[in-house]
């Protein structure tokens, strides 16, 4: 799976209540993305296109276990970038089947703005912008399972360990 898209950037320790405020947690999933950042970055969601990547610092995802990585994939983010994932958020992401790296150096070498190519199963980073290249450790083929199943309780019902809904 190759994916590419604009950089959005975000700093370091970035917590659950941010990207999916407690204003969300109550409302139908389809309403929940335009809130995504709303506390720091209001009007955020309102400018993510479909294939956009998040790339941040340290601990991106600290906090509580809310489906802050749901919201991500719902508002149409295509892949996480950061120098280190909360281990949490990053089971989160398996979950709901969002492709997320740790990639260290991603913070210094791209800008807001600028052209990423992810190859998700190699872990290849291309910036488009400045054509620069880093590398990840990606996911075991386990993982990556859950990620094209569309997610644990799609891969548990592809595997009628679930009754479908």
């Amino acid at each position: 799976m190759t994916l590419a898209g604009r950089v959005w950037k975000f700093g370091d320790h970035v917590n659950t209540d941010l990207i999916m405020p407690m204003r969300a947690i109550s409302l139908p999933r389809h309403e929940r993305p335009r809130w995504a950042f709303s506390a720091n970055r209001p009007g955020w969601a309102s400018e993510v296109l479909p294939g956009d990547i998040l790339v941040a610092g340290e601990n991106f995802g600290t906090g509580s276990s809310r489906p802050a990585a749901e919201v991500l994939k719902d508002l149409g983010i295509a892949c996480v970038l950061a120098e280190t994932l909360n281990g949490l958020f990053f089971r989160n992401c398996v979950n709901y089947a969002l492709p997320a790296l740790e990639v260290r150096g991603i913070v210094d070498a791209v800008a807001e703005g600028e052209e990423l190519e992810v190859a998700f199963e190699k872990g290849a980073i291309r910036n488009r912008t400045r054509k620069t290249e880093l590398r990840a450790e990606p996911w075991p083929a386990m993982l990556l399972d859950v990620l094209t199943a569309g997610g644990l309780v799609a891969l548990l019902e592809k595997k009628g360990l679930l009754l479908a809904e």
